[in-house]
């Protein structure tokens, strides 16, 4: 017997029960052209803005206009050190040490940076191993690094593929890969939320097979900072990144997070770029010394941060803070599981949910396979007032965030669906 029950009375009982309700109002919902609040499900694509980001941005507009350069030391969130305001609550959303953790660049700007020190291929050991359906972003990223190395970069790419018919990756696939090519990989850089599936893979089993066979493990977590319990530090990953102006709700091309296992903060001797604000921070200002690399992941930052977009930054983790990953997860995933629920109800052959159904292998997001669509399903949804994200050829991808929508949302956002599948 579900757990869960029809009907928008359910619905609305369970948003009266739920702790977390307030924080709805603390964002601006997008309206249609009468006022009306749209179903908002695209949170893995931007997240909503948090009321308090303009106060936020505006006292550092004000400290700007009021002090000028002395805004550096004198503001009310002195500029010099404001990466380190962002650092102890981000570390608390991805399970890491505050010095692991870093703010800064953008994510594929960071990944980079991080192929940098951590892809060192040799003749023999020069692959990379992505999974087949990552973010283009991220194969992209690699097969550069590739061909900067002098490597063919279809030649040195290792495509971790979902068996035929399947959409989801396999783990004993990935063991045989490595069974196979272990001996040549040189980096696995796996998308820690698969963006179309929504698959959460098993990060401490992927790095724990990769530093098996000798490999660099690094994880782009887009899709899961503020959105599942990543454990960044426990999973003994290499490095990872991320963005954050999808969970995160920090606004378009925010500023990205980056992390940097324990283990490597002291080596000084790893290869990396090098920049202003990774020297030692006692000595940054006497301009004349030889460079002197800060330890742990601040060691890796290039430039002096952007204080606006730090601020809307800020504004989002302060919140973040206040309600803590373990409780939104918690309601995560009685929301989803809500989402699948109704989904299931609907009982149409056409409908088929490509996302993990254990709870624990997701996060939010489901990924709504509709067999002989095409975009003007998409179209009608928006048009009827939901905002969900369409992935060719025939997926609707939706993302009740635990931190703004309801379960009315998604009691909407099915029925919507229901009568325009029946039209």
């Amino acid at each position: 017997m579900s757990k869960y029950k029809l009907g928008l009375d359910y619905a609305k009982q369970q948003d009266h029960n739920d702790d977390l309700s307030i924080y709805r109002n603390q964002f601006y919902i997008p309206k249609d052209t009468h006022g009306n609040e749209l179903i908002y499900m695209t949170g893995n694509s931007l997240g909503l803005q948090p009321k308090t980001t303009k106060a936020y941005i505006d006292q550092e507009l004000e400290d700007w206009a009021n002090l000028g350069v002395e805004g550096h030391t004198q503001a009310k969130n002195p500029w010099l050190k404001y990466n380190e305001y962002l650092t102890e609550n981000m570390a608390n959303i991805v399970g890491a040490k505050p010095i692991e953790v870093v703010v800064m660049n953008t994510l594929t700007v960071n990944l980079h940076l991080m192929m940098v020190s951590f892809y060192q291929p040799t003749k023999t050991r020069y692959k990379i191993l992505i999974e087949a359906d990552a973010f283009p972003s991220d194969k992209y990223a690699v097969e550069s690094q590739l061909r900067h190395h002098g490597f063919d970069d279809k030649d040195g790419l290792i495509l971790w593929k979902a068996r035929a018919g399947e959409e989801l990756a396999n783990y004993d696939d990935l063991e045989a890969i490595f069974k196979a090519h272990g001996h040549e990989i040189a980096l696995v850089m796996i998308g820690g939320v698969n963006y179309y599936t929504g698959q959460f893979f098993d990060l401490k089993r992927i790095t724990k097979l990769g530093h098996q066979y000798g490999c660099i493990v690094g994880f782009d977590c887009a899709h899961g900072a503020g959105n599942v319990e990543l454990n960044l530090h426990d999973s003994g990953a290499d490095f990872a990144v991320w963005c954050t102006y999808k969970y995160l709700n920090s606004g378009p091309g925010s500023l990205a997070g980056c992390f940097v296992h324990e283990r490597h903060a002291h080596k000084k001797d790893l290869n990396r770029f090098t920049g202003w604000w990774s020297h030692n921070k006692e000595t940054r200002f006497k301009m004349r010394d030889d460079f002197d690399q800060l330890p742990g992941a601040e060691g890796w930052q290039l430039s002096n941060p952007p204080i606006l977009s730090m601020a809307a930054i800020k504004a989002s983790l302060d919140m973040f803070n206040k309600v803590g990953i373990k409780k939104l997860v918690e309601k995560s995933k009685k929301l989803t599981g809500y989402f699948e629920f109704l989904i299931h109800e609907l009982n149409d052959k056409h409908i088929k949910i490509i996302t993990p159904q254990n709870p624990e292998e997701r996060g939010c997001q489901l990924s709504i396979q509709v067999k002989n669509a095409d975009k003007s399903l998409h179209h009608k949804l928006t048009q009827a007032g939901v905002i969900s994200d369409w992935r060719e050829p025939d997926v609707i991808r939706c993302a009740p965030v635990p931190l703004y929508n309801s379960f009315q949302d998604v009691y909407h956002l099915v029925d919507t669906l229901k009568t325009i599948l029946h039209e």
